[in-house]
């Protein structure tokens, strides 16, 4: 049974920081990309951040220069750094990855969400 577990989410004034973390349990044999999404109300689920294992990374325009996404593969943990946070990053955040379980199995997993609220 494999879990991805996110903490970190909270509430924070307008130009705040928040550090999210996300870590991958279970029976594991591979992880590559990991990634954060994030859900507004009414709007839909948007690609956050990605990392490969290799450390390649992906981050939305809406966050680029604000955000930082990282991991430690040793932990199967990715990170999410949120700088400079503002009202509009106000949302739900998933923790995503596909993961393998064997040589021939790989499923997609996602976490439970971490709620973010900036206050203006």
């Amino acid at each position: 049974q494999v879990q991805l577990v996110e903490s970190g989410g909270g509430l924070v004034q307008a130009g705040g920081s928040l550090r999210l973390s996300c870590t991958a349990s279970g029976s594991i044999f591979h992880i590559d990309a990991m990634a954060w999404y994030r859900q507004a109300p009414g709007k839909q689920r948007e690609l956050v951040a990605a990392i490969t294992s290799g450390g390649s990374t992906n981050v939305a325009d809406s966050v680029k220069g604000r955000f930082t996404i990282s991991r430690d593969n040793a932990k199967n943990t990715v990170y999410l750094q949120m700088n400079s946070l503002q009202p509009v990053d106000t949302a739900v955040y998933y923790c995503h990855a596909p993961i393998a379980t064997t040589r021939y199995r790989m499923d997609d997993y996602w976490g439970q969400g971490t709620q973010v609220t900036v206050s203006s």
